[in-house]
């Protein structure tokens, strides 16, 4: 109420900016059914468009238009694909006086900031869980569809709208042969920045490095280096031994384990026999996984990216992330995944991280997003 309270006095235009869970869906609704104007909702993926179409018939009781998936329906609402309305942003520009953005960082990325720019609607909503991009591009969303009218995070929803929650860090050693390659690969990497003059303090300079490479073969051989590096800590051995112990305190909660890499998450569910979702998992059989889930008759989902963003998961207690980066967005949406308060008194987000190695810094960094939020 307080944020559909907030945006209306903004005067119809500003960013919403809530944690997963925390009910954003049902504000738009609220927006829709006060405004009664047509409206065009804007969402990143196919499985978020029938969410929201679901949600629009349930809340509002109207069948809402579709865009994107091979479908082509303009009704009274629609809802559409970023991709969808990037393509038609012509067609539908003066057809809607209300444009709804879910996940609008994505608005901000080049390309898509034309739907703003193309629409007329007068009235805007964005709705996020984390309006800061990493690349700066967010500064655009002030422009496309207001700034920020209301904001909360996990922290002070916990208890109240959210679960309570706790972050633990788990730490683990690499294996002797692990340390061994991990230290060669990063000797690699701080020699070609020690002798090209880079430091890298953040991402602009990291994005520095990435160019070079394309020119320079030894910027690559540091780059390839660093990834290497990256990649054995993110997939240390030690890591599904901690993951075990987690699992055996858990047996009986629903249980959701995020890594970094598909390869990873493949060896999770080869050895501990625990379903797999990945980009390469079939839309059927992505379903059936998460409804089984649901219901129960899996308590352990083992995922790489796919379940970050624009999937509607069902809860979970406990979440692990095996593996991940430093991306705010990331962590708040992982953690968002075992905040809906379901029955669950305190939610557990566990961090598996090898210690002596860059991912140490990145638990940092991802920790640091929190307390910011």
């Amino acid at each position: 109420e307080r944020a559909v309270e907030a945006w209306f006095k903004a005067g119809g235009r500003g960013v919403v900016v809530l944690p997963p869970g925390s009910g954003k869906t049902v504000i738009a609704a609220e927006v829709i059914r006060r405004l009664c104007k047509p409206t065009l909702v804007v969402v990143p993926t196919l499985p978020l468009l029938d969410q929201w179409r679901s949600m629009i018939s349930r809340l509002l009781g109207i069948e809402a238009g579709a865009l994107g998936g091979g479908r082509h329906e303009l009704r009274g609402i629609t809802v559409s694909t970023y991709d969808s309305a990037y393509l038609r942003a012509e067609e539908l520009g003066d057809r809607f006086e209300l444009a709804v953005f879910d996940e609008c960082h994505h608005l901000a990325a080049e390309g898509y900031s034309q739907i703003g720019e193309m629409l007329a609607a007068p009235y805007r909503l964005g709705l996020t869980a984390t309006f800061e991009r990493e690349d700066g591009r967010h500064i655009l969303l002030f422009s496309l569809i207001g700034g920020i009218v209301f904001r909360m995070g996990p922290g002070e929803l916990a208890g109240k709208h959210l679960a309570e929650f706790e972050v633990v860090r788990v730490p683990v050693k690499l294996t002797e042969e692990e340390k061994l390659e991990y230290e060669k690969c990063m000797r690699e990497y701080k020699s070609y920045l020690e002798k090209a003059g880079l430091r890298i303090r953040d991402i602009d300079d990291f994005r520095k490095l990435i160019m070079r490479s394309g020119v320079s073969l030894p910027a690559r051989r540091a780059l390839l280096a660093w990834n290497e590096a990256r990649k054995i800590a993110l997939n240390s051995r030690a890591k599904i031994e901690a993951l075990k112990e987690i699992l055996e305190a858990h047996r009986q909660d629903k249980v959701l384990i995020f890594t970094e890499y598909n390869e990873m998450a493949e060896l999770i569910s080869r050895e501990l026999l625990i379903p797999l979702i990945t980009h390469r998992t079939r839309r059927e059989e992505r379903e059936e996984l998460l409804s089984g889930f649901k219901e129960g008759r899996y308590t352990k989902i083992v995922t790489s990216k796919v379940l970050d963003e624009g999937v509607d998961v069902p809860d979970a207690r406990v979440a692990v992330i095996v593996g991940g980066s430093g991306s705010r967005r990331e962590f708040i949406q992982r953690l968002g995944r075992v905040l809906r308060k379901s029955g669950v008194k305190v939610a557990l987000l566990y961090e598996i991280v090898s210690k002596g190695t860059v991912e140490t810094r990145v638990s940092s960094r991802r920790r640091r997003a929190l307390r910011e939020v």
